[in-house]
């Protein structure tokens, strides 16, 4: 619920400044969302199955490569 509250700040900003850093930002809050929503729902005890992790993995990517791209323009 937390990320998809930060998603939603993001979104705001981004609407009030059109700045790419904020929609990349909200697009990863949301996949957070969505990976801690899989590890809820589904029942994925083991760690034998990572490609759950995946997602949250893109995610972090995603807000890296948000960081970067904002250093540099």
């Amino acid at each position: 619920m937390a990320f998809l509250i930060a998603a939603a700040y993001f979104l705001r900003f981004w609407r009030e400044t059109r700045d790419r850093l904020f929609v990349l930002f909200a697009i990863a809050f949301v996949g957070m969302a969505l990976n801690r929503a899989m590890l809820v729902l589904v029942a994925f005890g083991r760690e034998s199955q990572p490609y759950v992790y995946l997602v949250r993995l893109a995610a972090f990517v995603l807000i890296a490569f948000a960081v970067v791209d904002k250093n540099r323009r």
